[in-house]
């Protein structure tokens, strides 16, 4: 799967002879024009029609509760393991932003230490961090426990997400929520990038993970906002499902 190359611009699909972006082409198509000054208009948002709003919902709400009672067993069996690996709650609670800017909290079983960002100031420091390249996450993180390196790259931390797609804070598909800190980076896509409800799986997030940095994850997120379907939703929680067996590009 190709990597998308360091940009300044809107990405841009190729798209397969039918015209469907997501067609039987796989989204390691995908690639990323080299136009410093993209437009807005090239980055423009589709508005969401009520239909796929509503059908998104409901989905989200069905499938979301049903794997959510699925997921508590592992969830609680991650968090017996993570209290024994490490002391302190085995729940990360932070607040994330949703659709319009609306601040929420976000549910995740804790894969660092507690007192990670008092031992570890230097990877809290996003002033120095404006250009965007940079990656979240890394193979060697001190920050992450033993226990954290397990659910991290079992994508099992995660789970307790589907708690905050049942409440209506975040959905199946869409780019992930964003700390306040670092969505003050995101410049003119700010807007654009709050225009739809957060996600637990993108576009990004079957496109390299981890390894991608924060404005190929921006890139990769604003294709997902321009051409986003009930269709490519389906495609890309099936895509998911191989990326997390896989276990690739995750640290």
């Amino acid at each position: 799967m190709s990597m998308a190359p360091a940009m300044n611009s809107d990405p841009v699909t190729q798209q397969t002879g039918s015209g469907d972006v997501f067609g039987s082409q796989p989204f390691r198509d995908l690639s990323i024009a080299e136009s410093k000054n993209a437009t807005d208009a090239r980055h423009r948002v589709r508005f969401e029609r009520l239909p796929y709003r509503f059908t998104k919902r409901l989905f989200d709400i069905t499938l979301g509760s049903v794997l959510l009672v699925i997921a508590i067993p592992i969830v609680l069996i991650a968090a017996v393991a993570i209290r024994i690996d490490t002391p302190g709650s085995p729940f990360f609670f932070q607040t994330r932003l949703g659709k319009n800017g609306k601040p929420f909290k976000i549910f995740k079983l804790r894969g660092m230490y507690m007192d990670a960002r008092v031992r570890f100031p230097a990877h809290y420091d996003y002033s120095k961090k404006r250009d965007l390249e940079f990656c979240f996450h890394h193979e060697e993180d001190p920050r992450v426990t033993r226990a954290g390196k397990i659910i991290r790259k079992t994508s099992v931390d995660e789970l307790p997400n589907l708690w905050n797609v049942v409440l209506g804070d975040m959905s199946l598909v869409g780019p992930r929520p964003e700390i306040p800190e670092v969505l003050a980076l995101y410049g003119p896509y700010r807007d654009q990038y709050l225009s739809v409800k957060p996600g637990i799986t993108c576009l990004s997030k079957i496109t390299g993970r981890d390894k991608l940095t924060k404005r190929e994850t921006i890139d990769f997120d604003l294709e997902y906002i321009r051409t986003r379907s009930f269709s490519s939703d389906f495609v890309i929680l099936w895509r998911t499902i191989r990326s997390v067996l896989s276990r690739r590009d995750v640290f």
